[in-house]
């Protein structure tokens, strides 16, 4: 008998796991592929690491307008593939020595769950106190004719080709969409990203995403927003904008048009957990309708972030253990890992219009920081604010520019405590950072 079994080794598991394991639970983690699940082995990692490859060989072509001129750069698609294999090899070895050290058993197989409230896992029986489900999510497959053709891949096979495409046509403007342009156009890959909806990136702030395709454009990436892709051919992908029917020649086409949540064959049924093809329903505490079962990350269909996940689990092992805490989803931030770098958290203007909430908003350019100045050349970034019109509380942080995602956590902590603006023009940001932008747009609207 376990305290805890836990279903799936991603984020939303094995932090969990350690979790647990630390407050002295007796935990089974249950992982069906390689611990650190598809952040870890297909997407945040390994993606990251090609965006820094990416990164390294833009800084390399354009290094004159600081004073430093290469010469014979070339970029070494196999060498770059080989890091990401090691990073996340280095990766999967930390995790297993993490279970090993808070003595969490990990076994390899695909739970299931029965009737009884056991769960079974490579014809083996377990029972635990507690059921954690963290079994993540899958890229999502459009019903577009051709998606199975040679040459198409989603999110899992662009990461494993073996050489560069001599083009690529992205469907689907989202993050990981959009991350994956990048990449490619930052060294060298003519890209065509075809978005159904108006603007790329829909979930952030809409001036914000404006300036983000403005500034992806400059990287051979061009972008066809309100159009409807209509067929894959061997050659080609026809998709129709404003009333006529246009294609664009592909090498690889990478399929990009979201997620779904991983809820099929887990026995749900049989436990009669309540979910749906959203995902599996659960309230604050990350708790589902079956006492001492309870879910976190993609699964649930909430956020499709790995810090997501980790922050679910954490909660339900907190709730589980005595410790009262409940998830809160308006503070929780998200990362386009693009140059420029976009980060958000917190109510946009537009979201506020909707809700019918009052606020006064503050923009300011990145090129008003010194040090933003100091280390790009060109580069246009925004911070952008949201306030309460009647209380002054922070609701909204999005900035698109050089080292965003370093600083959102703290825009983050700052609507976790509802503060103030009175009480953030009281903090002391160091000088020169970029962050000081956010205190000084604040101060914009006084």
């Amino acid at each position: 008998m376990y305290d805890l079994i836990i279903i799936g080794g991603g984020p939303g598991g094995y932090v969990p796991a350690e979790r647990a394991a630390a407050k002295g639970l007796k935990v089974l983690l249950v992982e069906k592929s390689q611990l650190g699940g598809v952040c870890l082995n297909v997407g945040c990692v390994p993606s990251k690491t090609l965006l820094n490859s990416a990164k390294y060989y833009s800084h390399a072509l354009h290094g004159e307008a600081f004073g430093v001129t290469a010469q014979n750069v070339a970029f070494d698609f196999s060498k770059v593939m080989a890091r990401k294999q090691k990073i996340i090899e280095t990766l999967r070895g930390g995790i297993a020595g993490l279970m090993k050290k808070f003595k969490v058993e990990v076994v390899t197989g695909a739970a299931k769950l029965r009737a009884d409230r056991k769960v079974e896992v490579n014809g083996q029986v377990y029972e635990a106190k507690n059921i954690l489900i963290s079994t993540g999510s899958s890229p999502a497959k459009p019903p577009i004719p051709g998606h199975d053709l040679p040459g198409v891949v989603d999110s899992t096979g662009v990461l494993n080709l073996d050489k560069l495409p001599k083009s690529i046509v992205i469907i689907g403007g989202g993050v990981i969409g959009c991350e994956f342009a990048c990449f490619f156009g930052s060294v060298g890959v003519p890209v065509t990203v075809i978005e159904m909806l108006p603007e790329i990136c829909p979930q952030i702030d809409g001036d914000i995403a404006k300036m983000l395709r403005s500034e992806l454009a400059k990287k051979n990436i061009t972008f066809h927003t309100g159009a409807k892709v209509l067929e894959i051919t061997k050659d080609a992908v026809r998709f129709e904008k404003d009333g006529k029917q246009e294609s664009v020649e592909r090498d690889i086409v990478l399929v990009s048009t979201g997620r779904v949540p991983n809820v099929s064959g887990l026995g749900l049924e049989d436990l009669r957990v309540d979910f749906d093809r959203r995902g599996i329903k659960v309230d604050d505490r990350c708790a589902t309708n079956i006492p001492g079962v309870w879910a976190a990350g993609d699964c649930t269909g909430k956020a499709w972030l790995a810090h997501t996940a980790t922050r679910m689990g954490e909660v339900a092992v907190n709730n589980m253990t005595g410790r009262s805490d409940r998830y809160r989803a308006n503070a929780i931030p998200g990362v386009v890992y693009t140059s420029p770098e976009v980060a958000t958290v917190g109510m946009n203007e537009d979201d506020a219009k909707k809700a019918g909430v009052p606020v006064k908003v503050a923009k300011m350019p990145m090129g008003a920081s010194g040090r933003y100045l100091a280390e790009t050349d060109g580069e246009r970034g925004q911070v952008k604010v949201v306030l309460h019109a009647e209380t002054n509380v922070l609701l909204g942080v999005h900035m698109i520019g050089h080292s965003c995602s370093e600083m959102i956590w703290g825009a983050a902590a700052l609507i976790e405590a509802e503060f103030r603006a009175k009480e953030i023009e009281e903090i002391v940001f160091p000088h020169p950072t970029v962050s000081e932008l956010i205190r000084d747009s604040i101060f914009t609207l006084h």
